[in-house]
């Protein structure tokens, strides 16, 4: 059994999905590993991962509008708001969706679908520097 571990450090351009497909698998192929499991950790509260379809960009554009509308900015309704009104509403994001993935590996590819995307889904408006810690498992 092989473990292999890596940081992946990325540009967050402000609020939204940003594909990290290519980053993660250009990563896993230099491992060699042909079956096993990585895992994919965000390091962060205001931000999240998720996969999700990557060939119509409408689905990234409807998630996006849909948490906007689900988790408003605005400050009367939250009590942490020292750091700006976009803040809690990331934290909540953040906790309505996942800091963390597993994906099988399968003949040295990740076994996702035809239409899934492995997303950086960014909550907060300031441009940010996020880490994703990974963790390969396999032979």
């Amino acid at each position: 059994m092989k473990q292999a571990h890596h940081r992946l450090s990325l540009p967050a351009r402000g609020p939204g999905l940003h594909e990290v497909t290519r980053e993660v698998t250009a990563w896993l192929a230099e491992q060699r590993v042909r079956d096993g499991l990585l895992t994919l950790f965000v390091r962060h509260t205001s931000a999240s991962l998720i996969i999700q379809e990557n060939a119509d960009p409408d689905v990234q554009r409807d998630l996006e509008s849909f948490f906007r509308r689900l988790v408003p900015e605005d400050n009367k309704l939250y009590r942490h708001t020292a750091e700006g009104p976009d803040d809690m509403p990331a934290h909540i994001k953040g906790a309505l969706t996942q800091t963390q993935l597993s994906i099988p590996v399968s003949d040295g590819r990740l076994a996702l679908g035809t239409w899934q995307g492995i997303y950086l889904f960014e909550h907060r408006h300031a441009p940010h520097r996020r880490e994703l810690a990974l963790h390969l498992i396999g032979e």
